[in-house]
């Protein structure tokens, strides 16, 4: 059996039944994420991790997993339990290259800080090039991500608001799972404690109804289809799910009137994100013809006198800056075109985009880095392997809270998955 074969039947075996150990997912997945390897060299804090090593936690939590879906998770299958065995295997794959030694009240500690976005970031990418669908690399993702939130919502306090937001980027009945099974695959003094976190986790999760909600946007959004207009509807959902998200409101049906007038007459921008070489603009012309296209990489060109000079860098933002103002004030479309990779400057493009009134539609490239590379050397503008890996180094996975709506590109400039109103 081919090697592809081989592995696509190994990862399809995950969702019917099979149980690898740490070790034989190692074997397996090591040259996709080459940080598995240094799991067994990666050290954790006694007091939380007394167990050992990352390695040894890894495996701890694979098999807490296949308790769960053998008792309590009995009902997650198929795609779901592939999603959850990978995230339980990937969950702390950041931890090698975030774990450091820290001063905590006059005691050495070991932190692994941020390793769960990092890690997010690290797979998004890498987990293209594995046959998988994009729903299920879209689930691991939103699991890692985002696998410590549970409990720090429950020491916060959270509001609906904040569930909703976390439901908008993972599942939170897998989300719980992970977690109990992370508990449970580690030696320290307080699980007790941190099990009954989770339990008022859940008990909130299902109060909201968002329990097992593989689609909580569909759910809020059902009763308030009311426009005669799609355009006008489409304007209302983008918007009355990043208010309900935000607290700004507290029933979807607010949305309908605090939108009125905004819903009548608005402009799309699209923000662009993806590493150089991954389509945008050959996207930008087959798809959004007869929108304005800012680029950053044509300013440059026209400012500089070449698109990869880099001087003046601060000049070439403000006319870019100076001229979306202009577009977006005037309700004209316009699309941002530039990498983008992190989450700063989408926050800024965002919330500039919202202040105008308009419908921001966040476009992800999202493609496997081999096809990246590949498709990099055969464009027009080339730019070099070093700067590549610079990019995927530094890409910041964008969440669906960045948007009002998000769509993804796949190698092909296929639509992968859209997330909105379409």
């Amino acid at each position: 059996m081919a090697k592809s074969n081989l592995l696509k039947s190994w990862l399809d075996s995950l969702a019917h039944g099979h149980s690898p150990d740490f070790d034989e997912c190692q074997s397996y997945l090591a040259c996709y994420f080459p940080l598995l390897n240094e799991f067994i060299n990666t050290e954790q804090d006694a007091r939380w991790h007394a167990e050992g090593n990352v390695a040894i936690h890894t495996n701890m939590v694979l098999n807490e997993v296949y308790d769960l879906l053998r008792t309590d998770a009995g009902h997650i299958k198929g795609e779901k339990r592939q999603a959850l065995i990978l995230s339980a295997l990937l969950h702390d794959i950041a931890k090698p290259i975030t774990t450091r030694r820290k001063d905590i009240a006059g005691l050495e500690r070991v932190v692994a800080p941020k390793h769960e976005d990092i890690g997010a970031s690290y797979l998004a990418l890498r987990l293209m090039a594995l046959p998988l669908c994009h729903r299920v690399v879209m689930m691991i993702l939103g699991l890692v991500g985002f696998h410590h939130m549970p409990k720090l919502l429950v020491v916060r306090d959270g509001a609906f608001n904040d569930y909703l937001q976390l439901s908008l980027c993972a599942d939170l009945e897998l989300l719980f799972w992970l977690e109990v099974a992370d508990m449970n695959g580690r030696i320290c003094e307080d699980v007790d404690s941190q099990l009954d976190l989770l339990a008022q986790f859940r008990m909130f999760a299902e109060e909201y109804c968002l329990w097992g909600n593989c689609n909580p946007e569909q759910m809020y959004l059902q009763n308030i289809q009311v426009k005669t207009s799609e355009a006008q509807q489409r304007f209302v959902d983008g918007y009355a799910i990043q208010q309900l998200s935000q607290g700004a409101i507290v029933l979807p049906e607010e949305a309908i009137a605090k939108n009125y007038q905004a819903c009548q007459h608005y402009s799309h921008f699209y923000v662009m994100c993806g590493v150089s070489g991954s389509g945008k603009s050959t996207w930008i012309k087959q798809n959004l013809s007869g929108v304005e296209v800012i680029s950053l990489d044509e300013i440059r060109a026209e400012f500089n006198g070449r698109r990869g000079c880099q001087k003046n860098r601060g000049q070439v933002l403000q006319i870019a800056k100076s001229r979306l103002k202009t577009a977006l004030a005037q309700k004209r479309d316009v699309v941002w075109d530039a990498t983008n990779i992190r989450q700063d400057f989408r926050r800024i493009l965002y919330n500039l985009g919202e202040r105008y009134g308009a419908l921001v539609t966040l476009v992800v490239f999202h493609q496997p880095p081999n096809v990246i590379y590949q498709n990099n050397r055969a464009r027009h503008h080339v730019v070099g392997d070093g700067v590549l890996s610079e990019q995927i180094k530094k890409l910041q996975w964008p969440w669906r809270t960045e948007g009002h709506r998000m769509l993804f590109i796949g190698e092909s400039g296929q639509a992968l998955s859209r997330y909105g109103t379409f």
